[in-house]
């Protein structure tokens, strides 16, 4: 109900402000599960695709974001309910898996799935290696995957700032990857690299940035090198 809200009051808002270039939108099936796998190059991906997307689209979020205490608490846990995020302990053992399994549950009850195979934001623009977390995801379930390409949220709100400044963006969505459940002639594990590499490779053919054969490294984990 608050994401549908959010939705409707901001999206005309976003619309006017931003005037945001949005391509193959009707490459989103309107009804029952689907997964939509982009690039990410800000904070605010998430909610430019909720936002822009056709349909609501759910994302996790640390659960962090949902347990604060105080103003400053209600209001985080009232921004990440609005833009349909689902809390998620990330610090659990076996977190990764946990959270693919929360992300199966929203798929197999009909919604659309928002994920990053790169796993973290790109800081140089590049596109990195995906992780098979995707893959598993859509063999699990046998839902569509759409390719989704931004371009320009790294300058609508760069890493380490706080608000969004004016910047124009483009959201495009690609023609949806089917990913049969069942692979007999690969092993697991080669069948979900391959399935991986596809989506990858079909984002970047949108988004038409470099491709970077490694994975990516979080912020912090960057900066110590």
């Amino acid at each position: 109900m608050l994401y549908s809200l959010a939705r409707l009051v901001l999206v005309p808002l976003l619309r006017l402000i931003y005037r945001p270039v949005i391509r193959g939108r009707g490459n989103v099936p309107r009804r029952g599960p689907v997964i939509l796998a982009s690039n990410h190059l800000s904070f605010i991906d998430s909610i430019v695709i909720a936002l822009l997307a056709p349909r609501p689209v759910h994302f996790l979020a640390k659960d962090e974001y949902f347990t604060g205490t105080g103003v400053r608490g209600a209001a985080t846990r009232l921004f990440f309910t609005a833009f349909g995020c689902i809390p998620v302990d990330r610090r659990a053992h076996r977190s990764a898996q946990a959270s693919l399994h929360v992300a199966e549950q929203v798929v197999t009850s009909g919604r659309a799935f928002g994920i990053y195979p790169e796993g973290t934001r790109s800081l140089d623009g590049r596109l990195y290696r995906g992780r098979t977390g995707v893959a598993w995801l859509a063999l699990a379930t046998g839902a569509p995957v759409v390719p989704v390409a931004l371009t320009g949220t790294e300058r609508l709100q760069p890493v380490g700032r706080r608000l969004p400044r004016f910047h124009r963006i483009t959201v495009e969505f690609g023609a949806p990857l089917q990913c049969p459940r069942f692979q007999p002639e690969l092993p697991p594990a080669q069948a979900r690299r391959a399935v991986t590499d596809r989506i990858v490779e079909a984002i970047g053919d949108l988004s038409g940035q470099e491709y970077a054969e490694v994975y990516g490294r979080t912020p912090v984990a960057r900066a110590s090198h």
